[in-house]
């Protein structure tokens, strides 16, 4: 007879040979499927409301295989979600988070009519921001797109209080310290010039948190507008300040190939 203890072993957390990529965590599965983060998706297991064949799992790291399991919420299965792919003319004054703790207003309010539950924004615009926001309930397109491995350019139109000469550019081009870290864009160039302002095209392959104010700080000036206008090759264009429109497959299919590039 066998010994009871053995029958009673948790299952090992490693997946079994040849698994591939159908093998995925049980957090990690939720999330490609489009349902939910993957915190979102911690919260729920250990909450004990998900279940994988009917059995009840609170362990996050527990592996399933993704196509075959029976992954469930609340009872109701999980499945794979039609991917979406949205973008957003984020005005000013609002934060990039799903809810607010101080209760300001924030982008999913450009979003109230649509089903926005497993959408996410790829990467952050702050408040004071403004252009060109991504959403999608594709984790992995939205992972590489945010991969500074893709080297995938994302370019600002930003007016500052002063005027910017070959030097100031160059300085950004050539890359700035602030509080330890060094800042850099991949290009730098006058847009337009005032009196006492200008506007510069600002260019960034990997997006630290207020990167461009930084170096603008570390070079004396400050940051009057920002704006984002593309990401790789999608471009913000003329879409409206609140808009929200769905990315054509050829745009899709473009920044897919960027991706795929790196």
């Amino acid at each position: 007879m066998k010994d009871r203890r053995e029958r009673r072993k948790p299952p090992e957390r490693t997946p079994a040979p040849g698994a591939g990529d159908k093998r995925s965590m049980l957090a990690r599965a939720l999330s490609k499927l489009g349902y939910c983060s993957r915190t979102e998706a911690e919260r729920l297991i250990r909450e004990g409301r998900v279940t994988v064949d009917g059995r009840r799992v609170t362990d996050p790291l527990s592996w399933v295989t993704v196509h075959t399991d029976r992954i469930a919420v609340d009872g109701a299965p999980v499945t794979a979600e039609k991917p979406v792919y949205l973008m957003l003319n984020k005005p000013r004054g609002l934060v990039t988070t799903r809810h607010d703790p101080e209760g300001r207003p924030t982008v999913y309010d450009c979003l109230k009519g649509m089903a926005t539950t497993h959408l996410s924004p790829v990467g952050r615009l702050d408040k004071a921001s403004e252009g060109l926001l991504l959403f999608t309930n594709d984790t992995g397109f939205a992972q590489a797109l945010l991969d500074p491995e893709t080297h995938l350019g994302k370019t600002y139109h930003v007016q500052i209080d002063r005027m910017a000469d070959e030097a100031f550019l160059a300085a950004m081009r050539a890359g700035l310290s602030h509080d330890g870290e060094f800042l850099t864009a991949r290009d730098a160039r006058l847009l337009r010039a005032g009196e006492k302002n200008a506007w510069i095209s600002v260019t960034l392959e990997e997006g630290r948190n207020r990167q461009i104010r930084r170096m603008l700080e570390v070079l004396g000036a400050a940051c009057l507008r920002l704006v984002r206008v593309s990401i790789g090759t999608l471009e913000l264009g003329d879409l409206e300040k609140g808009a929200v429109r769905a990315l054509t497959p050829e745009e899709v299919a473009s920044l897919r190939r960027q991706i795929a590039r790196a």
